[in-house]
């Protein structure tokens, strides 16, 4: 039998990171996951542990990186993703998206291992072409209060760029739009789960301006199988990776409330500073070059994410960070 290949994940206890653990697991590789806990949760790979190709390390990527022996790829996914965990900490999320991207790209050139980040629909800003293209430069507000997370990630595309440039470095960048899923929390100030978790918990839905402003929500299992092409590809350039099915704020409020069976009201508040007006991904180029699109359904995904987020005992579901919402960006 051949050697397994070998693999990094950092960000691994994360929503994304731990299902890219099971998906590399699945397909046979040796999975080193790496994560500080910061916002991280063992309970999402801890049905792992006692694998024998998979081994876990309690670390800040942001400080250094030593793996001992050969390393296949680095999968660079350490990153506070939410507008609460990122407000909350901003500094840990510039030096994750500085250092760490650094110390992943050092280790990728001193192992020959391809790496791949992850980016975000972010570097887009509040965009002024719809739907957004890979082409478009964006609309960023680097001194706003989303600033630390977007220009961490344009950041480390940069970053990812001149390794690949200067070093010869194997890189790939993926751009992932909304993402949602089992293992997302209900406190981390995303739309999906702000609006399960108010449902669920009897409270009205929170609406942040008019409700006009749109999203495209792409199921997690969509996303990994795009993120294992992409990596498997000869494509070096950011590539986006989401579904391209748009939807208003307010009209997905009321498929919450449809889907949760609740009769909660939706109460309307005003629109946080710099947050996006549209989000839709042009994914022509995931077509065209991974022969990739996303398969499940919005309906279809919501159902299984609900069906998760029920089956969390009450305390899981009163988990919600006491900060003051209004001020917090929910995307």
């Amino acid at each position: 039998m051949s050697e397994r290949k070998r693999i990094l994940i950092t960000g691994a206890a994360g929503f994304l990171g731990s299902h890219l653990c099971d998906r590399f697991i699945k397909e046979g590789y040796h999975v080193i996951a790496m994560d500080n806990l910061i916002t991280g949760r063992l309970k999402n790979i801890e049905h792992l542990f006692h694998l024998e190709n998979f081994e876990f390390y309690n670390h800040d990527v942001s400080k250094f990186i030593h793996v001992p022996g050969n390393l296949d790829y680095i999968l660079h996914f350490a990153s506070p993703a939410s507008p609460i965990d990122y407000l909350k900490i901003p500094i840990q999320t510039l030096k994750v998206g500085s250092l760490g991207i650094h110390n992943c790209l050092g280790l990728a050139k001193a192992k020959n291992a391809r790496v791949l980040i992850a980016s975000t629909s972010e570097v887009y800003g509040d965009p002024n072409v719809h739907p957004q293209t890979e082409e478009y430069w964006g609309n960023v507000n680097p001194v706003g209060p989303r600033g630390v997370y977007d220009e961490a990630k344009r950041f480390q595309e940069a970053m990812t760029m001149a390794y690949h440039t200067f070093h010869g470095v194997e890189t790939r960048i993926v751009r992932i739009f909304n993402t949602y899923g089992p293992r997302m929390r209900l406190n981390d100030g995303r739309v999906l789960p702000a609006f399960i978790g108010q449902a669920l918990r009897g409270e009205d839905l929170t609406v942040f301006g008019d409700g006009s402003q749109t999203r495209s929500f792409c199921y997690v299992d969509d996303l990994v199988e795009g993120i294992y092409r992409l990596l498997h590809s000869d494509y070096v350039y950011p590539v986006n990776i989401g579904n391209p099915d748009e939807i208003t704020i307010a009209d997905f409020a009321e498929e919450i409330i449809k889907l949760t069976g609740t009769n909660q009201k939706v109460i309307y508040k005003d629109l946080p500073v710099d947050d996006p007006k549209q989000r839709r991904p042009d994914i022509t180029k995931a077509r065209e070059i991974l022969g990739w699109e996303p398969k499940v359904s919005r309906s279809e995904g919501l159902k299984i994410t609900y069906d998760y987020f029920k089956s969390l005992s009450k305390q899981e579901l009163n988990e919600v960070d006491h900060y003051n919402f209004d001020k917090y960006i929910i995307r």
